[in-house]
């Protein structure tokens, strides 16, 4: 490497972590925009499809670990129009078949009808239902099972397994080789 390009390298990598301080603490909720374009019934209406799906039972349930959120934020950065479309439509369709079958919304009923009406939506003959249900299905696993407490608690994840234990005697490592070579 040349001394010069060397050099230009380092003050830049310099002059940014020297920045980086200011760049991080300027930013606000408001800067980064809103999450979701759903309104709040919506919102809370999803919480409870979640909810539905993985049930509050000895483990803290979808909606506490706010999963609606994440599935909200898959689906507006990372899916397409057709699906922020679906999820809207979606929405809408489980309310007005829960008003049709129960007369209140969807976040209204008891826990068992809406476990019904989820499982007769997903057998939909409408492909839009039958997706919109699957996809918030799919989400709803993928992010309860990332979720952090998830991961610690239930799934036992380590950041760095296989940890190394350098300071060990040298009479318990040597008693250990010797087993090995007595073979």
């Amino acid at each position: 490497m040349q001394r010069r390009s060397a050099i230009r390298n380092l003050t830049m990598a310099v002059g940014g972590l020297m920045s980086l301080p200011t760049w991080a603490s300027g930013w606000t909720p408001e800067s980064i925009g809103k999450v979701s374009t759903l309104s709040l019934s919506e919102e809370g209406t999803l919480a409870e499809i979640v909810e539905t799906i993985i049930p509050e039972t000895s483990t803290p349930g979808a909606k506490s670990l706010k999963v609606h959120q994440f599935a909200m934020r898959m689906i507006n950065d990372c899916y397409g129009e057709a699906a922020q479309k679906g999820l809207k439509e979606g929405l809408a369709t489980t309310d007005i078949a829960s008003k049709l079958a129960h007369g209140k919304v969807f976040a209204e009923i008891e826990p068992a009808q809406r476990l019904e009406l989820l499982k007769k939506l997903a057998n939909s003959p409408d492909v839009a239902t039958k997706q919109f249900v699957n996809m918030i299905k799919g989400l709803t696993i993928q992010g309860y099972q990332n979720s952090e407490y998830v991961m610690v608690n239930i799934q036992k994840y380590n950041m760095a397994p296989g940890f190394y234990h350098g300071c060990v005697p040298i009479a318990k490592a040597q008693g250990k080789m010797e087993k090995k070579t007595d073979r």
